[in-house]
């Protein structure tokens, strides 16, 4: 074997595509081993959660299964589309009662911070600021949420499990915090940007309890 086929036998190790050498570890996240794979994995992920929740009561769901379509895209596994609709189809029955709380009161919300800035409302900043606050927590829950539904736990009980796990993980809570702040951000600028953006929230999802895993003393 010469040098070129050494180099492409150990990159194939690396990523997946090919047997594991005896000296390499595999990859845990083999999907993720090559930039434009990742790349196109998260590009994936937004494409499908933005068709997914074209209806907005339907984005949790969306995000259940798309965030479930990335986990198995960056470990190697066969993602098939199919896959991804049949969960979220799953996810809705639930997953429609969060998205209306969800939407209801981020509603509420934006009403309360477009009086508070209007002057409407005395202590309009105190109000305006914790509106804010309880906006992020709302996002952060429902995002967070979604990341640990599976088709066998429904959506019953992983609300108090997501947040103390939220609790205990305040840096990676903000990760995911950032990333769905970013969403909405970008969203506002220019719609199409939120393909990418969705994508990007469920990679956060995704990475945030890795993070906190590989900095855990061995």
């Amino acid at each position: 074997m010469n040098r070129r086929q050494r180099g492409m036998a150990r990159r194939a190790s690396r990523n997946g595509s090919g047997p594991v050498q005896q000296e390499t570890a595999p990859l845990r996240w083999p999907g993720a081993a090559n930039t434009f794979t990742l790349l196109g994995a998260v590009l994936t992920t937004g494409l499908l959660v933005t068709a997914g929740s074209l209806f907005v009561i339907t984005l949790p769901s969306a995000l259940a299964a798309g965030i479930r379509h990335l986990r198995r895209s960056l470990k190697g596994d066969v993602a098939p589309m199919g896959r991804f609709w049949r969960e979220m189809f799953k996810a809705l029955p639930g997953g429609l009662l969060v998205g209306v709380a969800a939407t209801v009161a981020a509603l509420l919300l934006a009403l309360n911070i477009s009086l508070a800035s209007s002057g409407a409302l005395p202590g309009g900043s105190v109000v305006a600021v914790a509106s804010w606050v309880v906006l992020a927590v709302v996002a952060l829950l429902v995002v967070s949420i979604a990341g640990r539904w599976t088709p066998e736990t429904g959506w019953r009980g992983i609300v108090r499990p997501t947040a103390a796990e939220l609790s205990s993980d305040p840096v990676g809570a903000l990760f995911i915090l950032a990333s769905a702040a970013f969403t909405v951000l970008v969203a506002r600028q220019f719609f199409p940007l939120i393909i990418p953006a969705l994508g990007c929230v469920a990679l956060a999802v995704v990475a945030a309890p890795e993070r906190r895993a590989t900095e855990a003393p061995e």
